[in-house]
């Protein structure tokens, strides 16, 4: 029988998505056999997560709860002609890292899954469709995810845009090998796009 506390801890771990029970008593024990310090911070991190983070109402990217909109959409270096559109907050930084691209992003909020009950209506389209028209943008870039979810929520919104703004460019992110990936070794989605997207030399 376990104590009490460290049980419930366990518990509260294996709440988290890819943490099964094995892994929520590693981490627990670890946490219990550690500096007392490194669960305080823990505890200190997670206690401002709600009260501290808030969603930009025009991008839906994650900013702090002092701003009212995302720094990567009001600042005068950002273009707001271009915008990147994601399937998930987090895919922003993933983006920003490479330092090479300097529009504004929208955040779906997901990608369409009917058998998860993620349907067009849960994600954030309209809200990417006012934008068009209220920053006159002039490219739509979308970066979901390849996958099925992504391929079908980016020809939707392909669908979608060019109806409603037929002068409007918009543009998938290229896909295929990456570098350093043997033939043999990429699977038939990666080795389909790269024959797709192929380039002249």
């Amino acid at each position: 029988m376990l104590p009490q506390a460290l049980e419930n801890t366990i518990n509260a771990l294996g709440n988290l998505p890819g943490v099964g029970p094995r892994t929520a008593e590693r981490f627990a024990t670890y946490l219990f056999r550690a500096d007392s310090k490194i669960a305080d911070t823990i505890i200190e991190a997670l206690s401002h997560l709600h009260t501290d983070v808030k969603i930009c109402p025009i991008t839906f990217a994650l900013i702090n709860s002092n701003e009212t909109v995302s720094p990567l959409y009001s600042t005068s270096d950002r273009d707001k002609k271009t915008i990147l559109v994601v399937e998930e907050p987090l895919d922003i930084y993933a983006i920003e890292q490479t330092k090479q691209y300097h529009g504004t992003y929208h955040v779906l909020g997901g990608a369409i899954s009917p058998i998860d009950g993620i349907t067009p209506d849960k994600l954030h389209i309209e809200e990417l469709i006012s934008r068009i028209k209220q920053d006159l943008v002039e490219e739509v870039i979308i970066a979901t995810n390849p996958s099925v979810e992504g391929e079908s929520t980016a020809l939707l919104l392909q669908k979608l845009l060019s109806n409603k703004y037929p002068d409007l460019r918009i543009t998938r992110l290229a896909r295929g090998l990456p570098l350093g990936v043997d033939l043999s070794f990429a699977d038939q989605i990666t080795l389909g796009a790269a024959l797709t997207n192929r380039t002249k030399l």
